[in-house]
């Protein structure tokens, strides 16, 4: 069984900003949600902590381990989309300026790409490809990676699911 997780809160999250590749901190409550986060995957009994090698995650999946006992396994394929250009801009800014593609974000539209960064058709062949290898290794037990909002998102449509909801930062979702 393969288990999502969302990383703690950053800056960037409180202000509605792009923070795509970014290594942009937690802040103080995203710390607390990760360790919150950790209570929830203790429970849970997992074989495997995966996380994406973005710091955010990377912070969130250290501090879930220090409490389960598991090293996080680094997997890049679980990063978040590449925003290019948008990468530290304002949501606010970016909507006002460019209405349309700002939809095309927040709808996930397969067929569109950030400015100079990654499309999501891109991003889910690699999220995808990356679920199929830890499902094949996780045949014995539960695996959680810890990853990012449109990773999940990706995740949920492409197993038939809606996926039209942003998580929150700290959530923890059941494939």
């Amino acid at each position: 069984m393969i288990y999502l997780a969302r990383h703690g809160q950053t800056a960037y999250n409180l202000e509605g900003r792009f923070q795509g590749w970014g290594d942009v901190p937690l802040d103080e409550t995203g710390r607390e949600q990760a360790r919150q986060l950790a209570l929830a995957v203790a429970a849970l009994e997992p074989v495997t902590l995966v996380s994406s090698n973005i710091a955010r995650a990377f912070e969130t999946a250290t501090i879930v381990s220090e409490l389960v006992g598991l090293k996080p396994q680094v997997d890049e394929r679980f990063a978040e989309t590449e925003t290019g250009e948008w990468t530290d801009r304002s949501f606010a800014d970016v909507a006002a300026e460019d209405p349309e593609a700002f939809t095309s974000f927040v709808k996930l539209s397969a067929d569109w790409g950030f400015p100079g960064g990654e499309s999501f058709a891109t991003q889910a062949a690699r999220v995808a490809a990356g679920l199929d290898d830890w499902r094949a290794r996780s045949e014995t037990g539960v695996t959680v990676i810890i990853c990012h909002g449109n990773v999940i998102r990706l995740a949920l449509r492409a197993a038939g699911r809606d996926g039209s909801e942003r998580p929150d930062n700290g959530s923890l979702v059941a494939l």
